[in-house]
């Protein structure tokens, strides 16, 4: 989170601390760490504007900071130049820095932080030099050992320059190096030392890694673009944290990266390498729920077709009696557009979204906080006004936004509010490269339906059900992680940081999550 963090609820209302001071609320919904972007291709292909575009596609996935590295070759030697900052990727760049970014290769990463503060040096890609050349990593995901592997790095008389758990892959991978492996070799021994999530780009002096952990708990995909100057069966190769940051650039989806998989790009082309002994696919439920974009495709087909068909599910497991469904923008508009496709009711518009809001500095004064200031989401009267609303939403953290957003509805003249949430309650915090609240923060950890619904203020709530979320997927049920709705974390936990979080682990309600009903 940003240290001053920016007025970024719903309807931007801050609430007051014991003092009567503005609090800044930390955004109601779970946050994703990064988008990470690489293309390998010739002098010819304007590298640099490709991995913009690629991570402006990718912005969704982090908005603190973005980066592009760029790899140029002249008298065989290979040279790198970085740009990275503060702030979105429109602010980060503009046209006379991506002119002077020319070369072959590009890594490129649009982060939010998870591990590491949010401040310049923790901006990737990360670049190090060794005795082959440098090399520049950018990371998506979070390690769980990142305290005994800097540690160790610490006992082997090497120090640390960032806060961030990347940095910890990018010293091992030096390391190797140092010790004689080539750029493979050692790019396999440190992700073997590697705990957690980890979905990385990695560009060298003689070529470009696609990495996954062996769990695929976060994304990552290959495209390809044909190259005019070579032959047709030769195209150049493009990795990037989902499908849509291969659609802006005109390139075709080819595969996903595999768990435990690392893709090898150079000029003869891609080899792969399968690092992990027993590989088992644990990919993120919440990227198909919440985090990915609506566009880019998961297991042959669009996330809006899945979300639309969880919105059916919800329907069938929580139906109400009303005159209109809703969905929250831009999020819970397709699960409830299969809402009103089940359930037989109108679908309708309720909220507006100003599309054109970012992050504000500025803080609304007590008389525009009391006036109910609406910066993001204001609701149509005319739409609303004497009906019964279905109201549909992909998550609820903490509940503060949720009741704003209800307390809004009644203001504009809704009779009836009920709520319908197109995933689990989230009971646990996430290890794994989402920015989650610790347990105790979380209101479905801590509370019951029925007094949630209290606290929120609807006349009814109903979430989707674990089994009916996994259902949908039309995958293999046992491929996914959904430790922060059933608490079943893939990848073990050390003690020291499950009690910075699981605070709720031993007793109360967190505690005794009920176990997952197979599904047939």
């Amino acid at each position: 989170m940003m240290p001053n963090a920016a007025v970024d609820g719903f309807f931007g209302d801050v609430e007051l601390n014991a003092t009567g001071a503005p609090m800044i609320e930390r955004p109601d919904k779970p946050e994703e760490a990064c988008g990470v972007f690489g293309i390998y291709a010739t002098p010819a292909f304007d590298v640099a504007r490709l991995a913009y575009f690629g991570i402006y596609a990718l912005q969704h996935r982090g908005q603190e900071s973005a980066g592009i590295s760029v790899f140029s070759r002249e008298n065989d030697q290979t040279s790198i130049h970085t740009h990275k900052q503060m702030g979105l990727v429109s602010q980060v760049f503009n046209e006379p820095i991506l002119d002077g970014m020319k070369g072959y290769m590009s890594v490129a990463h649009t982060r939010y932080s998870t591990t590491g503060s949010s401040h310049a040096a923790n901006a990737q890609p990360a670049v190090l030099e060794t005795q082959k050349g440098s090399f520049a990593l950018a990371h998506n995901g979070n390690l769980v050992n990142t305290l005994a592997l800097k540690q160790d790095l610490v006992d082997r008389g090497l120090d640390t320059t960032t806060t961030t758990d990347s940095e910890m892959i990018a010293l091992e991978l030096a390391e190797g190096i140092k010790a004689g492996l080539s750029w493979q070799d050692a790019g396999i021994e440190a992700f073997r030392k590697a705990e957690g999530a980890f979905s990385l780009v990695i560009g060298t002096p003689e070529g470009m890694m696609g990495v996954r952990d062996s769990n695929g708990i976060r994304p990552l995909v290959i495209g390809t673009l044909v190259n005019p100057d070579g032959p047709p069966n030769k195209p150049l190769y493009v990795l990037a944290s989902e499908t849509c940051g291969l659609d802006i650039i005109g390139a075709e989806y080819l595969r996903d990266v595999e768990p435990g998989e690392m893709v090898w790009i150079n000029e003869e082309g891609m080899a792969s390498h399968h690092w992990a002994e027993k590989p088992e696919p644990k990919l993120c439920v919440f990227e198909m729920i919440y985090f990915a974009r609506p566009d880019s495709h998961f297991h042959g087909e669009t996330l809006y077709t899945y979300r639309r068909r969880i919105g059916q599910i919800l329907a069938q497991e929580h139906a109400v009696d009303a005159d209109i469904v809703m969905g929250v923008p831009d999020s819970g508009i397709p699960a409830a557009i299969g809402y009103a496709e089940a359930a037989g009711i109108p679908y309708e518009e309720g909220l507006i979204k100003n599309r054109y809001v970012g992050r504000t500095f500025i803080q609304p004064s007590q008389v525009m906080r009391e006036a109910g200031i609406r910066m993001k989401l204001n609701p149509l009267k005319d739409v609303l006004e004497g009906k019964r609303i279905i109201v549909v939403d992909d998550s609820i953290v903490r509940g503060n936004t949720s009741r704003k957003l209800v307390r809004a509805l009644r203001d504009a003249g809704a009779k009836e509010v009920h709520m319908r949430i197109s995933s689990p309650p989230i009971t646990h915090p996430c290890f794994y490269g989402i920015d989650t609240d610790s347990q105790d923060q979380l209101i479905a950890a801590t509370k019951t339906v029925a007094e949630i619904e209290a606290q929120i203020e609807v006349d009814s709530l109903g979430y989707l059900s674990i089994e009916g979320m996994l259902q949908a997927t039309r995958e293999n049920t046992d491929h996914f992680c959904h430790a922060c709705f059933s608490g079943q974390y893939p990848v073990n936990i050390p003690q020291e940081l499950r009690g910075s979080k699981l605070m709720l682990e031993k007793g109360g309600v967190a505690a005794t999550q009920p176990s997952l009903t197979p599904i047939a």
